[in-house]
């Protein structure tokens, strides 16, 4: 079961099981997975990218030149190899977590906390509790046992990013407003994802997989999962069009694989996904708490296809609808006046992916 605390008077139970991804074990898993499969590594950091007709190259800052029919960019957000014709205005995600050892917590052991926006904690920090109602965090958290938990304070979107320190400053108070005494943390996760804004450009020479590519979720900020499930569709357009007996290469093999990556109904999707983050970044933490509590009111199907990526642009459209429905009155004022100007770029980006 997943916990929502929409306030300090409402709380919502969900049907929907989460895990945790243990990040060294999967890293693990995909190395040895690599090595299995005779990949052959190079430890340098990438000085230059050149592009011929069909071949492209990549030099080192030790020198190596490597040659390749292909270059796929796996860097991260940082990357410069990927080219973007728009401006890159993105939403930001920003948390603080650990994974704790305390002396007790208050969390169901068969529940986890997907999000807590209670802000009682912040009832003697006016400061922090004025920031907080401007631009809202709320905490997430996933118990192991009665004295392993794992906590994180997350800004869901903003544009600036906020700082690193208020959102920590923001948990420290609701722990020890909650009585969390931590007695050891074994790991700790300061975690910023750009969020939404334009795709690269596509196609290009260099294809990108992860977070350079565009795939995080524009609203939620989720990627392995979507990126573990795309990448094998990806490599199977690679081999197609370098494993047959007529090798594509060049510009066709540019655009196979990134229309295979972002195929026009995936591009139209996430201008709709894009759109609800950009209606998020226009809420205050009542029209958040309102937005949330609508959102989980929907019919499951609708809810979780959003969090996980899979609704259809008609299904999507259907959300819009039902969303509105279920709605408070507050919510629906603040839907009106404040998603117009989000709703028109994303009408004139779906007319322009239609061209």
């Amino acid at each position: 079961m997943t916990t929502v605390h929409v306030n300090d008077h409402k709380t919502r139970y969900l049907d929907r099981p989460y895990g945790r991804v243990n990040r060294n074990k999967l890293k693990t898993k995909l190395m040895e997975s690599c090595v299995s499969n005779g990949v052959k590594f190079h430890k340098a950091r990438v000085w230059k990218v050149n592009h011929e007709e069909f071949d492209s190259s990549i030099v080192c800052d030790d020198g190596y030149e490597i040659k390749a029919s292909l270059i796929v960019d796996a860097s991260g957000f940082g990357s410069t190899f990927v080219e973007y014709d728009k401006s890159r205005n993105h939403g930001y995600q920003i948390a603080h977590g650990i994974l704790a050892e305390v002396e007790s917590h208050p969390f169901d052991l068969d529940k986890m906390l997907l999000m807590d926006w209670r802000d009682s904690h912040l009832g003697n920090e006016p400061e922090l509790r004025f920031g907080n109602s401007k631009t809202p965090t709320f905490l997430y958290a996933m118990p192991f046992d009665s004295n392993l938990v794992f906590l994180e304070e997350t800004s869901l979107v903003s544009r600036p990013v906020l700082s690193y320190m208020e959102v920590k400053k923001r948990m420290v108070a609701r722990l020890r407003h909650m009585g969390i005494r931590v007695k050891r943390v074994l790991e700790d996760e300061k975690c910023l994802i750009p969020m939404g804004g334009p795709l690269p450009r596509i196609p290009q020479s260099v294809m990108a997989v992860g977070g350079t590519s565009g795939i995080v979720h524009p609203s939620t900020g989720y990627m392995v999962a979507r990126t573990m499930a795309l990448a094998p569709v990806l490599a199977g357009a690679i081999v197609d069009c370098l494993g047959s007996t007529r090798m594509v290469r060049g510009r066709p093999l540019h655009r196979r694989v990134w229309n295979e990556l972002w195929p026009l109904e995936r591009r139209r999707v996430r201008e709709f996904y894009s759109f609800g983050m950009e209606t998020l970044l226009k809420l205050d933490l009542n029209g958040t708490r309102s937005f949330f509590d609508a959102f989980f009111d929907l019919n499951p199907y609708y809810w979780h296809g959003f969090l996980s990526s899979r609704l259809s642009l008609g299904e999507l459209a259907m959300l819009s609808l039902s969303l509105f429905g279920h709605a408070s009155n507050s919510s629906k004022l603040d839907l009106v006046t404040k998603c117009p100007v989000p709703l028109v770029k994303m009408m004139g980006h779906l007319a322009l992916e239609t061209i």
